[in-house]
């Protein structure tokens, strides 16, 4: 028997290594790499033997190539594109929602606390800043978007890949308004400042290590945000009767 180790080749340990930033979220989908002769200097390999390493991440379903550079593929895309027509307008499914995302919101939450290191913590302090910005401006756009980010925050501090990947692939949804309006959300009177106070609350508790306080934060968020949507539902629904009634008469002879 030979004791010879054979050890494996170079573009195959880079893909290796590539593929393992991509498990744990530091190549996100959809992102674009750096152009090969800058990722090649990076990753201290030969041109020849980056492409060869993409190449086979490419044959994984990993990346995507082109005349415009190399993407990191949204490989859950075939499966969120038919599921969002799927639970678009639901109401059911934002009910759902809600709950699936209140228990994963909490859990998410206290690992986080519990996780966290100094990196992550310096990341979530840094989308409270932008929530507070973008809050002075008045921006409901630019808020709302820098809430997505939040809570990707708090699932990348909570160390949990699986959790990870699952609300990052939800966030898409949500940016998209497949579960509800978020510029209603934001646009409603008074909420935006409550929205404001229980994401600082919820940085508070994961930058202080807090578990428990953490997890009841993000608990009590999602309850409220639901609640919010739902009687802004509410509301919508009695203005369309509303104004069913105003014009009846279109309904009916002279």
């Amino acid at each position: 028997m030979s004791n010879i180790v054979h050890t494996p080749k170079i573009a195959q340990a880079m893909a290796d290594h590539i593929e393992r930033l991509i498990l744990e979220g530091v190549l996100r989908p959809g992102e674009k790499l750096a152009p090969e002769r800058e990722l090649a200097e990076k990753l201290e390999i030969s041109r020849p033997t980056l492409r060869e390493a993409l190449q086979i991440l490419e044959g994984r379903g990993l990346l995507v190539s082109g005349r415009s550079g190399n993407f990191v593929a949204q490989f859950l895309s075939p499966l969120l594109r038919p599921l969002a027509l799927l639970m678009q307008d639901k109401p059911r499914v934002t009910a759902d929602y809600f709950e699936f995302r209140r228990i994963q919101e909490a859990h998410a939450a206290r690992f986080a606390a519990q996780r966290a290191t100094e990196l992550d913590r310096q990341a979530i302090r840094q989308c409270i800043e932008r929530m507070r910005k973008a809050h002075e401006l008045e921006d409901p756009t630019q808020e709302g978007e820098a809430d997505v980010d939040f809570h990707l925050s708090i699932y990348e501090a909570s160390h949990n890949i699986v959790l990870l990947h699952i609300m990052r692939a939800l966030a898409d949804l949500l940016r998209s308004n497949i579960f509800y309006s978020r510029a209603q959300l934001y646009l409603r009177d008074g909420i935006r400042d409550q929205l404001l106070q229980q994401h600082i609350a919820l940085a508070d508790a994961v930058v202080a290590g807090k578990a428990k306080e953490a997890e009841a934060a993000a608990a009590e968020h999602v309850r409220f945000t639901f609640e919010t949507v739902e009687e802004i539902g509410r509301d919508s629904l009695r203005l369309k009767t509303s104004l069913s009634r105003v014009n009846r008469s279109d309904l009916l002879a002279e």
